[in-house]
């Protein structure tokens, strides 16, 4: 089977179960919005804490992908099943130490001048939802694990009978009914809560009845933690997730800046972060399949065939981006009345699309270029060029533009567009800077294979 026939199975597979998970939060906006602005307001706020917390945990995890893709590519059965145990240790200290923030999250509202209408909201919902931390991170091992084999079905399946409990669970939570008081946007975390524990228990279930598990060999007696084996995978590991996390939270922490804006401003650009948030999917799942074929392609020890892959893959994510972008601005005046039948916060929303569809090409190819990167255990580099440039042009040039700089802030100090605007021209140079990384890790290592006339080091 060809590369890009692998690819793309892999990656719609990928793709079905990000949807149904993504649908979780826009079910929860669209249940928040139509219980009350206030609610979606609260969970615009909570939400992106919670999101920035999480995925910056599950990168650590995720970065896991590459090694057990490149031991599978080898033929290393029984290891992967012990390196999966040693990951255990390390799903559990992202627990604790997610947890500590989301049970205690005072400090953090405090410091974003969260207003104090929304507060106790806000803080409710981290509470609940915290809990759910420690299933959600174990999933996510599971999941990275299948991508690893090639194998995603049966995370797709979970995750879409995940989302069928979701849906009633949040509206039933939401809006109260057969006993229970209306929650508003904390019914939603309640439902998350009750998901995740779901699919982690099915995760479970499944790993130990499916065959193709066997000879991975699971299920033997936990070991003692090993730790050059777990300095390994933090090294790997921590500025993967550091990455992730400053990417997520450039978004998320809008967020949080965009609170003191008032109602309006928060849920308009909720409705807009949900919908970027789904359009990155595409990408998410198109890198997750490329880096799982060329680190496999890498364990055969056919290094050239890997690059080629890494290339074909940045070539897809330039053209998904072009058809992303186009469908958003067709749909931008459209899509908002999904969400939402206040007017305002409609027209609001519309404005914002605009720059999330100008943004697609260039969130695709810098995405997709980053999981080829970790691939190549390339981690350090593209985390100082999301620091220096998502958090500091992106973010700081938004809170520049809105709230210092006097030529713009006397127009956007009340709404979101911004950290859109800054945000878009960041993630442009990401993605111009990323695409001359790989091509420069490449280039060093053809040439010392032509060097040494045997097999080419790790970049």
């Amino acid at each position: 089977m060809s590369d890009i026939s692998v690819i793309a199975r892999h990656a719609v597979t990928v793709l079905a179960g990000q949807l149904a998970v993504m649908a979780f939060g826009v079910t929860d906006t669209i249940v928040a919005g139509r219980f009350s602005a206030d609610a979606l307001a609260a969970l615009s706020v909570a939400s992106a804490v919670f999101v920035s917390v999480y995925v910056s945990l599950m990168g650590v995890l995720q970065a896991l992908l590459p090694v057990w893709a490149e031991q599978h590519g080898r033929g290393e059965t029984a290891a992967i099943g012990q390196s999966f145990r040693q990951s255990l240790y390390l799903a559990a200290a992202a627990s604790v130490l997610g947890m500590g923030v989301l049970l205690f999250p005072e400090p953090l509202l405090r410091l974003t001048e969260v207003p104090d209408a929304m507060r106790e909201s806000v803080r409710d919902y981290l509470i609940i939802v915290g809990w759910a931390l420690p299933s959600a991170l174990f999933f996510r091992l599971y999941t990275t694990l299948n991508q690893a084999l090639g194998r995603p079905q049966l995370v797709t399946w979970i995750q879409v009978g995940a989302l069928v409990l979701k849906v009633p669970l949040s509206i039933w939570f939401t809006f109260g009914g057969w006993g229970i008081a209306p929650q508003g946007a904390a019914g939603c975390a309640w439902a998350t809560l009750l998901v995740d524990y779901a699919i982690a228990i099915a995760a479970v279930v499944l790993m130990r009845t499916q065959g193709f598990y066997r000879p991975l060999r699971l299920w033997q007696r936990l070991e003692a933690p090993d730790w050059p084996r777990l300095r390994e995978f933090l090294r790997l590991g921590i500025p993967a997730g550091l990455a992730i996390g400053v990417e997520v939270t450039s978004f998320t922490l809008v967020a949080l800046f965009v609170a003191r804006q008032g109602t309006l401003a928060a849920a308009s650009h909720q409705i807009a972060a949900n919908l970027g948030a789904l359009c990155y999917m595409l990408p998410l799942s198109l890198g997750i399949a490329v880096s799982a074929r060329a680190s496999w392609w890498r364990g055969q020890g056919q290094e050239l065939r890997a690059q080629q892959v890494a290339w074909l893959g940045v070539r897809l994510a330039l053209a998904c981006g072009i058809v992303l972008c186009a469908a958003m601005l067709l749909t931008r005046h459209w899509l908002p009345q999904v969400y939402t039948g206040d007017a305002a916060v409609m027209a609001l929303t519309a404005s914002l699309l605009l720059w999330v569809a100008l943004y697609q090409v260039a969130d695709n190819v810098q995405c997709v270029c980053i999981f080829v990167l970790r691939s190549w255990r390339v981690t350090l580099a593209p985390l100082l060029v999301y620091c220096t440039l998502l958090w500091g042009g992106g973010l700081g040039g938004g809170y520049w533009l809105a709230y210092i700089n006097r030529a713009t802030s006397a127009d956007w100090q009340k709404i979101p567009t911004p950290f859109w605007v800054a945000t878009s021209l960041s993630l442009a140079v990401v993605a111009i800077i990323f695409v001359f990384i790989v091509r420069r890790v490449f280039t060093a290592q053809r040439q010392d294979f032509c060097t040494t006339q045997g097999t080419p080091t790790a970049a």
